[in-house]
C-alpha cells in the first residue's frame, strides 16, 4: 500500500492567465484584485476575451500539492474534472508534475471542467473570475479510504465548504487520515467563505484540524476581534498550529512553542497569483520533514518569492535545487 507524505483535497481548476490593464477590467466589468465566482455564460465570455493565454492546472490546494511534490514529497491530489479537453489537460498536467491525480475524469453529466480566468494588471494585482463547474461537486465518494488513511499530512481547501457534501467529505477524510496517524490542516481560502460558514469552519478547526494556514484577512475573519493579535490568540486556542501570512509584513506562527514572527524580503510582484499556495507548499514540505518552525517558514517564503517574480501560479525554476543551494533543505 502506498503511503503519501502529503494529500490535498480541493477544487481542480484550470488557471487561464492573461495580462491586461485597468481599462480592460473596467470595460469588462471585472472588479480588480479579488476573486469572483461567475456562471458558465460569463466564464465563456471572459475566456473568449483573453489574449495570449497561459493555461496551467490550478486551484489553491492543488498548486500547493504540486509545489510540494516538486520539492520531493510523495504527493497526491483528490479533485473532480470532466472527461473533456480541459479535464484531461488538468489530470495529465498534475501527473506530469509528479503528483498522483487520484480521480479519473468523469464521463457524462453537464458540468464542464472548472476554470479560473485570471487577469493580471501591470502592478501585479490579480483579478480572478472563477467558474467552479464540476470540481465543486466533490463528495465522500471521491475520497478513497486507502489514500486518506495513508497520508502523513492532509491539506484541505476551504472553498469546498460551500456545499454540504464537501463538508462531509472533509470531515470523513480528516478523521480517516488522523485515524491512520496523519495530521490534517486547512487552507482557509477566502474571508467570504468563512462568513458563509463560520460556525462550521470553527468546529472543523477545533475538533478535526492539526494546523491552519491563511493570510491576515482570512485569519481575522474567523473570530472578528478587529485585532490581529487577538484573532491569532483565539485561533491558537482551538488549533495547535496556526500560520498567518501577512504579505510584506512577514509570517506569524502560533504553536505550542509560542509565537514566531519571520520577516520577508519586500519586492514588487510581477504577478501575486499563487504566492500563498507556494508558501504553503514550502511550509508543508518542511513540516513533513520535521524541520523547526522558522525553517519551515523560510522555505515557504522562498517558494512564494520565486512565484511572484513571473506570470503563473507555480515555480518556473527547480525550487528543490534552489533551496538546496540556500541550505534550507537537506
Amino acid at each position: 500500500m502506498t503511503t503519501y507524505d502529503l494529500v490535498g483535497i480541493g477544487n481542480a481548476v484550470v488557471d487561464v492567465i492573461s495580462q491586461t490593464d485597468d481599462l480592460f477590467l473596467d470595460n469588462m466589468g471585472i472588479e480588480k484584485g479579488i476573486m469572483q465566482l461567475v456562471e458558465r455564460d460569463r466564464a465563456e465570455v471572459l475566456y473568449g476575451a483573453m489574449t495570449d493565454r497561459v493555461q496551467a492546472p490550478g486551484g489553491a490546494v492543488a498548486n500547493s500539492i504540486a509545489g510540494a511534490g516538486a520539492l520531493g514529497l510523495n504527493a497526491a491530489f483528490i479533485g473532480r474534472v470532466r472527461d473533456d479537453a480541459l479535464g484531461h489537460f488538468y489530470a495529465d498536467g498534475m501527473e506530469d508534475g509528479g503528483v498522483r491525480f487520484v480521480n479519473p475524469p468523469v464521463a457524462g453529466g453537464e458540468l464542464p471542467t472548472s476554470r479560473s480566468m485570471i487577469f493580471v494588471s501591470p502592478d501585479g494585482e490579480r483579478s480572478m473570475n472563477t467558474y467552479l463547474g464540476i470540481s465543486s461537486e466533490l463528495s465522500s465518494d471521491d475520497v478513497p479510504q486507502d489514500v486518506a488513511g495513508t497520508a502523513k499530512l492532509m491539506f484541505l481547501e476551504g472553498y469546498l465548504f460551500d456545499k454540504d457534501k464537501g463538508k462531509t467529505a472533509f470531515l470523513e477524510a480528516a478523521r480517516t487520515c488522523r485515524a491512520g496517524g496523519g495530521k490534517t490542516g486547512i487552507a482557509i481560502s477566502d474571508p467570504f467563505c468563512v462568513e458563509r460558514h463560520r460556525a462550521d469552519f470553527l468546529s472543523l478547526i477545533e475538533h478535526d484540524m492539526d494546523f491552519v494556514i491563511g493570510n491576515e484577512a482570512e485569519i481575522r475573519s474567523l473570530f472578528q476581534n478587529d485585532d490581529l493579535d487577538a484573532d491569532l490568540a483565539a485561533v491558537a486556542a482551538i488549533c495547535p498550529l496556526v500560520v498567518c501570512t501577512r504579505s510584506g509584513d512577514g509570517v506569524t506562527v502560533m504553536s505550542p512553542e509560542g509565537r514566531l514572527d519571520v520577516g520577508v524580503e519586500k519586492i514588487t510582484p510581477v504577478d501575486a497569483t499563487g504566492a500563498g499556495d507556494q508558501f504553503a507548499a514550502g511550509f508543508l514540505f518542511g513540516l513533513s520533514r520535521g524541520y523547526a518552525m522558522e525553517r519551515c517558514v523560510q522555505i515557504g517564503n522562498a517558494c512564494a518569492h520565486e512565484v511572484i517574480t513571473h506570470i503563473g501560479p507555480r515555480p518556473q525554476i527547480d525550487m528543490r535545487a534552489e533551496l538546496l543551494s540556500k541550505g534550507l533543505i537537506d
